[in-house]
């Protein structure tokens, strides 16, 4: 994957910590322990949208989707 060099400003206290991590061996540098820590929170935020779109699901309605599927009577609808 080609990868692009940002700059970014961060307090003092935050580049303390990721030394923290990056001596005890939890990253290799800087630079890994940032793009760890992005990866980490893009995935949070797509598990936290599929859980909203879970959650408008009405139980009912994917009840009867299930139940008509078992009984051969209905296909699954695309999404």
């Amino acid at each position: 994957m080609s990868t692009t060099k940002v700059a970014v400003t961060l307090q003092a206290d935050m580049v303390k910590e990721i030394d923290r991590w990056v001596r005890q061996v939890h990253f290799a540098n800087r630079s890994r322990a940032i793009q760890g820590s992005l990866a980490e929170m893009m995935a949070r935020h797509k598990r936290h949208r599929l859980i909203q779109a879970l959650a408008k699901i009405d139980p009912r309605q994917e009840r009867a989707l299930a139940e008509e599927a078992l009984t051969g009577e209905a296909r699954w609808p695309e999404y």
